[in-house]
């Protein structure tokens, strides 16, 4: 029976990987079609990013309803620093009757020129696009090329179309680069680390499996209940599998090395280091979940997108490093470590540990360390006075594109006015009067009624101050305080409200995230002292984080603005990625103090132990997210740069020598009310190898 027992036992250790493996090929086969898919359902539109239920979303929305449709509107902008000659008008006037004879114009194109004779533009208008975003991309890129053919003139096509197709080619450009340079620097990230010809690969190419996974489940998720797919949101997903799920292959292949030294079998040894690190992993990717879902409570369309997708991303990229890679890993056997192959009943190489030492540095003086660090970190966080005030929408480009460059020329060439309009949507059988109201309200400089239906009436208005300067935006103000039953929308409102609802998300969002993660964390450590120590410190680094942004995107990266989500998207994935390096360390100092070591053996010995895999991981984490410092929009450098950085700080002082100084300081305290807090002092012991239990 013996034999047979163990025949059995061999039989499952061989029979599961493969299992495994054969699931992940059925998973895969009926995900692929739509994994496709995702780039279908990817719109960036305007609606797909402003508040639901501000002012400037309705008109949109309303407008889509309108006769024709959805209106794209350009301005053709005709310049020459010495001023327009007869045959530039003639060029001019040749140009737009061609556009006009091209395409199916909302009304005749007319020509305003400027005072001082320098330029002339000529504002285009058309529904033909209606809301599909290829067409209105090919309708931009049509009118350019004709513009374009103007010889010595300057010739510029802007408006809120152009503006749109040009950052629209920047968010559908970021599938490709993002991924390609993601996957780059996490393979250069993981042959650095783990000084093998092989092993690198296998966690990368699980996390790339991981990440066609969680595409099909995002166009599940938006045929299912419509979530929003921008291009921002994918791109964060991406970055999200391949961030957190190398931290988690982090972790399990360390603690897999540890247990083929004590473990014979490959198959045993993986199984005892799920069982050692699966809980941490676990509530780890829980506390990113959770905070993402925080998200759903926001009113901003574009950040309530972004939970659920990031999301999908941290669990696809969990289910996928606590299963297919572990069968992989198995089926390799020890010789996928090659030339570092763990032997069994082998101890590791004896050296100095740099987290040893940085332990030891920290647990003599604790309190003066701890003292030191909160100074620091305050004093960062101060440089968060500097930063710049919010981005306007011309400024939100890294490489200024022709949208902008028209966009100046106008604010230049026309001072007294602005060529961006304001629309105002209001009941059609109240349009008479809405129209002479929004005439007799201070800063308006012309109104003109547009099209009707659907019980509406488009009302279009141009204000006399340049678009989204301070004067501007109490014209817009006034319209609004002054129009019941209008709503009032249009390019430079929906920077308003772009503000205006972040700040207000932000009251709500940040909240949330702190209750869910302090939640999860006084479940995992049996705490509430740790937890409340831990988010105290991805709070701090948050703080010094951004400080840091603002010591720099204004004087060294030349930014005229920040993006208003900056401080909510940056607080979350601040705090629920930054808890996890908490919840790697504080897990393996619960483990030792259970043992019945000492309150300063444990936390050295847990910074010793999980010191180079939390470095490692937060080396890949903070580089996948620093990928977004190569994008062409000002906001998503600022939020991967803000990241990035506080990824680092949390990784190499706050985990390192803040949190355990603080454990070493509070001793047993620290697992108060728990059962642990109130074990007897046990007398001081040397840090000693781990054992897994």
């Amino acid at each position: 029976m013996g034999a047979g027992k163990t025949t059995g036992k061999t039989g499952k250790r061989r029979a599961v990987p493969w299992l495994v493996l054969a699931l992940w090929v059925g998973v895969l086969a009926v995900v692929s079609p739509f994994a496709a898919k995702l780039a279908d359902v990817q719109h960036d539109r305007i609606t797909d990013y402003l508040p639901a239920s501000a002012d400037s979303t309705q008109v949109a929305k309303i407008q889509e309803q309108l006769p024709g449709g959805e209106t794209t509107e350009l301005v053709l902008v005709y310049h020459r620093d010495g001023g327009l000659t007869a045959a530039d008008r003639d060029t001019a006037r040749e140009q737009v009757t061609r556009v006009a004879g091209e395409h199916a114009l909302a009304a005749p194109p007319q020509g305003i020129p400027s005072e001082d004779g320098t330029t002339l533009m000529y504002p285009v208008a058309t529904n033909e696009p209606g809301t599909d975003e290829d067409k209105r991309d090919a309708f931009v890129d049509a009118v350019r090329e004709v513009a374009h053919s103007a010889g010595g003139l300057t010739v510029e096509v802007g408006g809120t179309g152009a503006f749109a197709t040009d950052a629209s080619k920047v968010y559908n450009g970021l599938g490709g680069p993002l991924l390609y340079t993601t996957v780059g620097v996490v393979a250069l990230l993981l042959i650095l680390i783990y000084r093998s010809p092989v092993l690198w690969l296998v966690p990368l190419v699980v996390a790339g499996i991981a990440d066609y996974l969680s595409m099909g489940v995002a166009y599940g998720l938006n045929q299912a209940f419509g979530t929003t797919v921008s291009g921002q949101s994918s791109g964060i997903m991406t970055i999200l599998v391949f961030g957190a799920g190398t931290d988690y292959a982090l972790l399990l292949v360390s603690r897999y090395r540890e247990e083929l030294r004590r473990i014979e079998r490959p198959y045993d040894a993986m199984v005892a280091a799920l069982r050692g690190c699966g809980p941490a992993v676990l509530a780890s990717s829980g506390t990113v979940a959770a905070g993402l879902l925080c998200l759903l409570a926001a009113d901003l369309n574009s950040n309530r997108g972004m939970g659920p997708l990031g999301t999908v991303g941290v669990l696809c990229a969990l289910v996928a490093m606590l299963t297919l890679l572990p069968a992989l890993l198995v089926l390799l056997g020890r010789r996928v470590f090659w030339p570092l192959v763990p032997a069994y009943g082998s101890t590791p190489k004896a050296r100095r540990s740099l987290f040893a030492a940085m332990g030891t540095s920290a647990g003599r003086r604790p309190k003066t360390v701890l003292a030191a660090g909160a100074v620091l970190l305050g004093a960062l966080a101060l440089g968060a006075l500097n930063l710049p005030g919010t981005v306007k929408q011309q400024d939100s480009f890294v490489d200024r594109p022709e949208s902008v460059a028209a966009l100046e020329t106008l604010a230049e060439a026309y001072p007294k006015g602005s060529a961006q309009p304001i629309d105002v949507l209001t009941p059609a059988g109240r349009a008479d009067a809405t129209l002479a109201a929004i005439r007799d309200t201070d800063g308006v400089a012309d109104a003109r009624k547009g099209r009707t239906g659907e019980g509406w009436t488009e009302i279009s208005v141009t204000a006399s101050a340049p678009p989204q300067s301070a004067a501007e935006t109490a014209t817009i103000e006034r319209l609004r305080d002054s129009l019941d039953g209008s709503y009032v929308g249009g390019a430079s409102a929906q920077q308003i409200d772009l503000k205006d609802t972040n700040a207000r998300d932000r009251m709500i969002v940040v909240p949330l995230v702190l209750a869910s993660v302090l939640l999860i964390l006084i479940a995992l450590l049996r705490s509430l002292v740790a937890p409340l120590l831990l988010v105290a410190a991805v709070v701090a680094v948050w703080g010094a984080s951004l400080g840091i942004g603002g010591l720099v995107f204004g004087p060294l990266f030349g930014f005229e603005g920040t993006d208003p989500g900056l401080g909510l998207l940056s607080f979350v994935f601040l705090v629920a990625l930054g808890v996890d390096y908490g919840i790697f360390l504080m897990h393996r100092m619960r483990e030792e103090s259970m043992r019945g070591v000492d309150p300063v053996t444990a936390a050295l010995t847990a910074l010793r132990t999980t010191g180079g895999v939390i470095a490692s991981a937060g080396l890949v984490l903070a580089a996948t997210f620093a990928v977004l410092t190569n994008m062409g929009l000002v906001q998503l450098v600022e939020l991967g740069f803000v990241i990035a950085v506080g990824v680092l700080l949390d990784t190499f002082l706050v985990r390192t020598y803040l949190v355990t100084s603080a454990s070493v300081a509070l001793g047993r305290k620290v697992w108060w009310p728990g059962p642990l807090s109130r074990a007897p002092e046990p007398e001081r012991t040397r840090e000693r190898e781990p054992v897994v239990g």
